[in-house]
């Protein structure tokens, strides 16, 4: 019972924040703030929201063609198909439940190919390791081209002491639950490690294959999507269009810290990219309107790919 307790707050408590910064928002705006919003809306160039949807769509693709290389090496193959539309799965369940998409994707190509699931959850965590190291190269650059700019918003706005107490909590909770899985002789302990096995294995796969330079470009591939969406957004609004390559950095990182921590950045995306924009100069209800736009195609990309994986499969595909 209380495990479903804390998953359903784990659930609702992220979305009712969102909603309730929606709302903080927009009452925070005078009237005239308000009318000015609303016109960023009207007047916005939405062909450049078009093409950033089709650079999302090849970023896509691209995760659906690189899953090939892992599965390859670890002996399995599933087709183009069922990898897509796992992959498109996966962002749809990340978006409605923080972190449930990998596990979605991995019982999805099990389901409808014949890849283990342990096996599949190992090389989707190769990945997320490979996307580890390339958030991390973006972010390295975002210091060096913005340093002064961002550690002022990092002071404003993130409140480092918790942070700090949490992350000791974490680590002390990480090291205790380390050691009791190593030296525990438990039956359940035994049966968790001959799974890690497995997903360790999968993971380890992307180091050791054949084809590893074309997973790793097209991993590079993926990430310039990620950025070349934020970069060709900026256009669709004159008070955005003059930002400089290292301002769009900037706001691609926290949007997508902003994404990964809560359910799809409902409610702190926008806020999170109104507040870095407002730092160079763009006014804040321009800001907050450019965060819609961008969030708001995303998401409109996600739940109508998500949900197509969906019908087509089950019309499509029979379950293994």
């Amino acid at each position: 019972m209380k495990q479903k307790i804390t998953k359903i707050l784990s659930i609702i408590l992220p979305l009712a924040v969102g909603v309730f910064l929606i709302i903080y928002t927009l009452n925070k705006f005078t009237p005239q703030q308000q009318a000015e919003l609303i016109n960023s809306f009207k007047t916005a160039n939405y062909w450049w929201i078009y093409a950033t949807l089709f650079a999302m769509f090849t970023g896509f693709w691209a995760r659906a063609y690189r899953w090939k290389y892992t599965l390859q090496h670890m002996g399995y193959t599933a087709p183009f198909y069922v990898r897509f539309t796992a992959v498109c799965v996966t962002y749809l369940m990340n978006m409605l439940i923080p972190r449930s998409g990998e596990v979605s994707r991995g019982l999805v190509i099990s389901r409808y190919s014949d890849v283990p699931f342990d096996k599949a959850l190992g090389t989707i965590i190769s990945e997320r390791v490979v996307d580890l190291i390339l958030l991390i190269v973006c972010l390295g650059a975002t210091i060096a081209l913005k340093l002064d700019e961002l550690k002022d918003y990092i002071v404003q706005n993130v409140p480092y002491q918790k942070l700090m107490v949490y992350g000791i909590a974490a680590v002390v909770l990480f090291v205790s639950v380390l050691l009791y899985y190593i030296y525990s002789k438990a039956t359940w302990i035994a049966k968790i490690k001959q799974k890690v096995s497995g997903i360790t294995e999968g993971a380890l796969s992307v180091f050791k294959m054949p084809n590893k330079w074309p997973f790793l470009l097209l991993s590079l591939y993926i990430w310039f999507t990620y950025v070349l969406v934020f970069y060709i957004s900026i256009f669709a609004l004159p008070e955005t269009s003059g930002l400089s390559f290292g301002t769009v950095l900037v706001a691609f990182v926290v949007g997508s810290l902003a994404i990964t921590f809560t359910n799809g950045g409902v409610g702190f995306f926008p806020v999170a990219i109104a507040n870095v924009l407002a730092a160079y100069n763009v006014p804040f209800t321009a800001g907050t309107a450019f965060g819609w736009i961008v969030w708001s195609a995303q998401v409109f990309l996600v739940i109508f790919l998500g949900t197509f994986s969906f019908l087509g499969l089950s019309l499509f595909y029979k379950r293994k």
